[in-house]
């Protein structure tokens, strides 16, 4: 005997960020919802972000803070929910925050809170949340659409997917929701890792393993290798945050930031002391002591593993007074632009998102929903809008949220 469909006005695959906030929102309006996860944990990826303890916004927020195939999707959504609009639920929660740095805000205690934040606010507006639950197939219907879990059949006349991309599969993560868009005939965008730890071969690999947990202030760009792989490609502005030496490679927040831009092939061109003109520094150093050792001369200036590596690397060596002038520009414009070539990233597993997806040209940026198909929304991270390191992320989960919650 067939089991009967449990209705509803929408269902919602994906009970993250993005879909705990669309359950809210779509049930504040009088609108039915149940959010269904394979998970046994609701938000496991909110629960492990900003150190555990989520940096669950950014008060500069733009468009252009985001990375798509189309840069002007996005701007609907983040202009009709804002990061005040989202901080001031979360001062509402009494949930106290501070700002760390550059925009991004923080829980004072721990990403709990935002997620006891979204799950209360769905219980009180009545939505139905399941976890541990496994989808079986999703078909479109007359009416709507019909999804069979081994918890029993869903219907609705809209249906939600918030499922995320493929980063951090340890926690879940799968390629759910590009699949389903290719079944209802919609275009993705070729995922891939971004916000990333970028690896090495050779030299450079070596280098990094032998400066493992050293960081250095540093500004970070890319380029394609050779004229040729311009062409259609752009390119960001050049991010100075901090830069970590690992066993791999290279990681922390500017390298992270600049691997979203990255591509297989292409150079970084990496200014190790921003803040410093070497070569002013290094000649003044020359003309009062100049009997001391390049290397000693130039770990003060960068923390002095770093210094070693690069005279072994460069074969640096000898007194500054030893060192001409032409010699020191050379030697400080090796500093300002150290250009090197990634092998590749870490992959998923340290992605904290994932680039691509839903093609936007799939969807009506006002409210997510397919243009091909009538009462299907993608939303989040599962959509090819991909945010900056800085809570950029959470800010596109909660604002494509909203603008499917108005529409369902």
């Amino acid at each position: 005997m067939q089991a009967t469909d449990e209705k509803f006005d929408a269902i919602v695959i994906g009970a993250g960020a993005a879909g705990l906030f669309f359950a809210w929102e779509a049930a504040r309006r009088g609108r039915r919802i149940i959010a269904i996860d394979h998970a046994d944990k609701l938000g496991e990826k909110i629960r492990i972000s900003g150190g555990g303890r989520c940096n669950f916004t950014n008060i500069h927020a733009k468009p252009e803070n985001f990375i798509s195939r189309n840069p002007k999707f996005c701007i609907s959504a983040l202009s009709a929910f804002s990061p005040n609009d989202f901080l001031e639920r979360v001062s509402a929660a009494n949930i106290a925050w501070h700002e760390k740095k550059l925009g991004q805000l923080f829980c004072d205690g721990s990403a709990q809170q935002i997620i006891d934040m979204l799950v209360s606010g769905c219980r009180e507006e009545g939505v139905t949340l399941r976890t541990s639950v496994t989808v079986t197939s999703v078909d479109k219907t007359p009416n709507g659409f019909r999804v069979e879990t081994d918890n029993g059949p869903l219907s609705a006349p809209s249906l939600v997917i918030a499922t995320g991309g493929k980063s951090i599969p340890k926690i879940g993560a799968t390629d759910f929701g590009y699949k389903l868009a290719t079944k209802f005939g919609l275009a993705v965008v070729e995922p891939r890792p971004a916000l990333v730890p970028l690896t090495f071969e050779g030299d450079i690999k070596e280098v990094a393993k032998g400066l493992s947990g050293v960081s250095i202030d540093a500004s970070v760009a890319c380029s394609p290798a050779s004229a040729a792989e311009k062409r259609g490609r752009n390119y960001p502005p050049t991010f100075r945050e901090g830069l970590l030496f690992t066993h791999r490679g290279l990681s922390g927040p500017s390298i992270l930031q600049i691997s979203s831009y990255w591509r297989e092939g292409d150079l970084l061109a990496i200014d190790c002391a921003p803040a410093c003109d070497i070569f002013r520094t290094l000649k003044s150093r020359r003309d009062a002591r100049g009997k001391v050792a390049f290397q000693t001369a130039l770990g003060e200036i960068l923390p002095k593993r770093f210094a070693q590596k690069m005279c072994e690397l460069e074969k640096w060596g000898g007194n500054l007074a030893d060192w001409s002038d032409e010699k020191l520009k050379t030697a400080a414009d090796k500093v300002h632009c150290w250009t090197i070539k990634p092998s590749g990233s870490e992959g998923y597993r340290t992605a904290e998102v994932t680039l691509g997806g839903v093609d936007t040209e799939s969807l009506y940026s006002k409210t997510m929903e397919a243009k091909s198909v009538s009462g299907l929304f993608f939303i989040g991270e599962t959509v090819d809008v991909t945010g900056w390191l800085g809570g950029y992320n959470f800010q596109w989960a909660w604002a494509s949220a909203y603008a499917a919650a108005q529409a369902v």
